[in-house]
Order: structure tokens, then sequence, then C-alpha cells
């Protein structure tokens, strides 16, 4: 490859299907084929991150046990012995390209405040300017949502994460899918590979289905889901099938495999701290009239709420919700929970008056929100 990467920062999301060719094991021809791909691209000028599945499959080759128990105490015995297998398997793979590399396991916990945060982001930044490639894995020994496959508990949320995390320009998600399609391509032959979503929408959302893969947690929702976030951060997306032909390298400089989802936004860190939504307490339920203005980043006014859910603070992050149920974004507010009960539908004037104090005329001031 001898073209000037498209991308400065690039990270790459390696899901467990792939990573064992549909064995239920480690394919380490698979692995060694996509490890020279990434060295490729490093060589040429990129930084990347590697966001990698597969503990869990690892162990499971290693104890040699498929199919007895599926308590989750045992599956986190999997993933403990598992994650230093597949760190053994990327150190050799990687020491072939005189690569280093350095293990980076994360949880939700460790990114919901904002020091931790931005310690992750300082671990990251730090490996990647001394040229070492980063492999980071959800801590399942500890974050019990994963492998209980929660909403957001898959590695290709973690992903987004980290995508955010370190202002990455693109997250590459590969898996043993071209991208996203019309409808479901193993039962509608009629169905088309969606080149690019300029927006998430409703309809993209229900293109996903809900269905995931046997041997990960994932599956197309997952991906919708964490190309939402990321795009919300500025990073532009693309979900491909890892086993193309030198896919990386072939991103890496341009080219057009897969469905690619272009970014929305281009936050500043603090706010994509924001939309990251690691840190919400609660959800603040808005009308159409507060929807309008929440998109066009106006403020968010007690006149425009419907009802609060959950146990809030002020100075707290809470989830906006549309009448429809969608989440629009994120904000910081300047009343809690209580409060702002008291005050919904009320305009701006009654707020002293009903409170007996007043903390402004914004339940979320325009400068602490953000939009996904």
């Amino acid at each position: 490859m001898n073209e000037k990467p498209q991308y400065r920062r690039i990270v790459i999301k390696l899901g467990t299907n792939l990573l064992t060719g549909g064995t239920g094991k480690l394919d380490q021809t698979v692995m060694s084929g996509l490890v020279a791909q990434v060295a490729a691209v490093i060589r040429q000028g990129s930084q990347a991150i590697i966001v990698t599945s597969g503990a869990i499959a690892a162990g499971k080759e290693k104890l040699s046990a498929y199919k007895k128990h599926r308590d989750i105490p045992y599956k986190q015995v999997l993933a403990a012995v598992g994650q230093s297998r597949l760190m053994n398997v990327y150190e050799g793979l990687f020491a072939a390209h005189d690569l280093t590399v350095a293990q980076a396991l994360l949880t939700r916990t460790d990114l919901s405040d904002r020091s931790g945060y931005l310690n992750a982001r300082n671990t990251l930044l730090a490996i990647m300017e001394l040229g070492v490639i980063a492999i980071v894995n959800e801590n399942d020994v500890v974050a019990v949502d994963e492998i209980q496959e929660a909403k957001f508990g898959d590695n290709d949320s973690l992903s987004a994460m980290v995508a955010n995390l370190v202002d990455a320009d693109l997250l590459l998600i590969l898996s043993d899918v071209n991208g996203l399609y019309t409808a479901n391509p193993r039962t509608d032959p009629e169905a088309r590979l969606i080149p690019v979503v300029e927006r998430i929408t409703a309809e993209i959302e229900a293109l996903a289905g809900g269905a995931g893969s046997a041997a990960g947690t994932g599956g197309m929702i997952t991906k919708i889901e964490a190309a939402k976030l990321a795009t919300a951060s500025g990073v532009h997306v693309i979900i491909a099938s890892g086993r193309l032909d030198k896919v990386i390298e072939q991103i890496a400089v341009g080219g057009c495999p897969g469905t690619h989802f272009l970014p929305q936004a281009f936050p500043d860190a603090r706010h994509r701290w924001l939309v990251s939504g690691l840190s919400t307490r609660g959800r603040v339920l808005i009308d159409e009239g507060a929807v309008r203005a929440v998109m066009k980043c106006s403020s968010l006014l007690p006149a425009g709420i419907k009802a609060v859910e959950g146990v809030f603070k002020r100075g707290d992050i809470v989830r906006l919700i549309s009448p429809g149920g969608s989440q629009l974004g994120f904000g910081i507010v300047n009343y809690d929970a209580a409060e702002i009960d008291k005050i919904k539908g009320l305009h701006s004037d009654a707020i002293a008056g009903k409170l007996g104090h007043s903390y402004g005329d914004e339940i979320i001031h325009r400068n602490n929100l953000a939009v996904c």
C-alpha cells in the first residue's frame, strides 16, 4: 500500500465471529492477516487502536468447555483464562511486525465520571504517541452487564466509546457481515447493501433488527447503536466484513467497502464526554416544541418538560427523551429531579415563586447540552 492514509487515527473493532472464523476458537490465520493490515496502515502514518472480542471464545478453547456451565461466574472464568490467551496471540502476531502491544481493560464504571474518562483518554493517547498498539477489551471479570448481553454491554458500543475518548477520525467495525442491508441478506435474495447512511433514523434502526450472533454478544442493532454514538462524536463509521481482501488497507486510503455512516457533529472534548452518555442519572421527557428547540441547540426551559424519571441532583447529566420515546441527547441540569417535577410545564418567571429560589431560567443551558 503506497497511498497516503485518509484517516489520522483509527479505532478498529474485531468481532468474535471474525476472529474465530465461525469455528468457536481463535483462528490465528485470520488474526495474522488482520494484524498484518493494521501494521501496514501504521507504517503509512496512521495511529490505530484495536477493540477486540474473543476472550470468552479463547477461554472455551483453552478449557475445552463449550456446552457446560452457562452461569455468569463460569463465563467470567472463561474470560479470565481467555484474555491472557488472546493477548498472547496478539503480542506474537504484532511482534512479527516489530510492533509492541499494550492491554487496556475497561468498564463503564471506569469512564462514568469525568476524571476516569480523562485518565483513560490520556493513557490511550500516550500509548499511541509511543507507537504502541492498544488492545482494548471490556473487563469481563467484573463487567457482568457485558456477559448478560445488556443493551449497551457489548464491544460494539465499547469501540464507539473508545473512538469518542481518543478523538478518532474513523471507527471501523469489522465482523462477518458486509454492512447494513435493506433486508436480511441470508433470507432475502433482493436485499441490497446500503453504501452510505447520512443520518441514523428510526427507519435505519428498524433495518438493523435485533438478532445477535451465536458466538458474540453483538448484532447489527448494537453496531447501529455504536455508529449513532460515534457519529454524534464527529467520527466517521464504517461497518464492513473483515473477510474482504485487505479491507483495512483499502478503507484506510479511502476505499468504500461496507456501509459508511457520516459524522453528524464535530464537538469539543467536553461535549464528546456528554454525548457518550456514560454518566447519566435520569431522564427528562420533553414536548414537541422543546424537541425543536433542543435540535437547534437552544436551552431547555421548564415549559417544554412533560415528565421526569429517575433521581438526580443539580449538576448531573440526564437523557433527553422525545414524546415518541427517542433519545435526543444529554444535558447537565440546573435543578434536581424533585425541583424539575414541581416546575415542569411552567414559564421560567414562575420558578422562584414555585420553589422559593431560582438557579436561572433554564433547566439545561445550551452550553451544557449535547444533541445526538
